[in-house]
């Protein structure tokens, strides 16, 4: 029976987690930072509505790196080390298989997905080039997702930081050659992150060869059914939190053109700091992945703690960070006055939101670890009906203020409604799923 992880081992597995997560996040930074300097309010208005309608597709599909994570962490904890295996390449496969699904559907999905968001047509133009560009590089995303997961679940953080430096270092550099030289607005973002991704994959699986060379019973039926129902519980999850962002960039639509493009700024804020911070929980998943896999209850209950220590201390480090330089950040990326004047009048609201996000993000990382997909289907459902009744409220008699307050609600009810489940985790029983 392995020991107890010590604070040692979590800095050193969470500090490459916290890079690599750093490294997605700046992608839709520098998505931002380029149309700030490139472009105006509208540019950056189609951005915002471009990234979120991605969000619904990419981020619904998220569970293929956390299932990924947690069933190799379960499997690499019994000894199981063929079962690991064959969790990458089924979960490969998925995702490979899915991606094809939605560039065959994408015609479609363009057609629906900026609907209910109401913004002006000018910018849902803008947002249609981005996305007709982007599309192209959804299989590689979504294996990439799964590729991280194995990274993770297997301790090799380092890997996962260089897997992500060659995608957001492409897609920079790809990013101001298309929009600054070519002068493509959105579409030419959208294309560089797309090219971005398939050199990450490529990559990727280099880094993931050995792995891949041996046969594991990939199409066990057994298996592959128990893959997709821990998938389907922890993708309706997913999409009632994409859903709760989407709610908050439509609300910030409804307020005007203005304040859609400055809450987009700070949302650029809120994910770094997210990422950054689920390093924290991407380490607790593989190691409560691990005791669950172990039958070890002390392992469990010392990876809650000390993980949970660090992300708050970071947490509040971030936050404190924000509310002092957030303003200078905002000061030197964004060149529209009134999309700059929304983003630094609500940056206050903005820069709590790395504090108070901590107990949701790290019972994210707890349950996933464990496979506890009812527990998280029920917590995230729940959380995002409490969110968008909270908005209605306040959103019609404070503006922008109250879509603000109630997404900062919206943390408090994740951590609340998994909390509610808590005990239940910490029975350390055999594992949800069997490999």
């Amino acid at each position: 029976m392995a020991a107890p992880i010590s604070r040692v081992k979590v800095f050193r597995l969470a500090v490459p987690v916290m890079l690599a997560q750093a490294a997605i996040a700046t992608t839709g930074v520098v998505d931002t930072a380029v149309m700030g300097l490139y472009g105006d309010k509208v540019d950056l208005a189609a951005v915002a509505l471009a990234s979120v309608a991605f969000s619904f597709i990419y981020w619904g599909f998220g569970f293929l790196r956390m299932s990924t994570t947690g069933l190799v962490a379960q499997a690499t904890g019994a000894g199981d080390h063929r079962g690991a295996r064959a969790v990458l390449q089924r979960a490969l496969l998925l995702s490979g298989a899915i991606g094809v699904v939605i560039l065959l559907f994408s015609p479609l999905l363009k057609l629906v997905l900026f609907a209910p968001f109401g913004a002006a047509a000018d910018v849902e133009g803008l947002a249609r080039e981005y996305f007709s560009a982007r599309i192209w590089g959804a299989p590689a995303l979504l294996m990439g997702y799964v590729i991280s997961g194995w990274l993770i679940g297997t301790g090799r953080t380092g890997a996962l930081l260089a897997f992500q430096v060659v995608m957001n270092g492409v897609n920079a550099g790809l990013d101001v050659w298309f929009v600054a030289e070519f002068g493509w607005g959105p579409a030419g973002i959208g294309a560089g992150t797309a090219i971005a991704e398939w050199i990450a994959l490529a990559f990727g699986l280099a880094l993931i060869w050995a792995a891949l060379k041996r046969e594991a019973g990939l199409f066990d039926r057994a298996a592959l059914l128990a893959l997709f129902t821990a998938n389907r519980d922890i993708m309706i999850r997913t999409l009632a939190l994409v859903f709760c962002f989407a709610w908050f960039v439509r609300s910030g639509a409804m307020m005007g053109t203005a304040q859609l493009a400055g809450n987009e700024v700070l949302l650029q804020f809120i994910t770094v700091a997210a990422f950054v911070l689920d390093g924290f929980a991407f380490v607790a998943e593989k190691e409560i992945g691990e005791a669950y896999g172990a039958r070890d209850r002390a392992r469990l209950v010392r990876a809650m703690r000390v993980t949970t220590e660090f992300a708050l201390s970071f947490g509040a480090l971030i936050a404190l960070a924000y509310y002092v330089g957030g303003g200078a950040i905002i000061q030197s990326f964004v060149k529209d006055e009134e999309a700059r004047a929304a983003a630094l009048a609500f940056l206050p609201f903005c820069a709590i939101v790395p504090l108070i996000g901590v107990p949701a993000w790290q019972l994210d990382g707890f349950f996933l670890g464990a496979t506890r997909g009812a527990a998280i289907r029920t917590a995230g459902v729940v959380s995002a009906v409490a969110y968008v009744s909270l908005d209605l409220v306040l959103r019609p008699a404070f503006g922008n203020t109250g879509v603000w307050l109630a997404f900062l609600g919206m943390y408090v009810f994740r951590a609340a409604a998994l909390g509610w489940f808590l005990p239940e985790l910490l029975k350390v029983k055999k594992p949800i799923i069997e490999l």
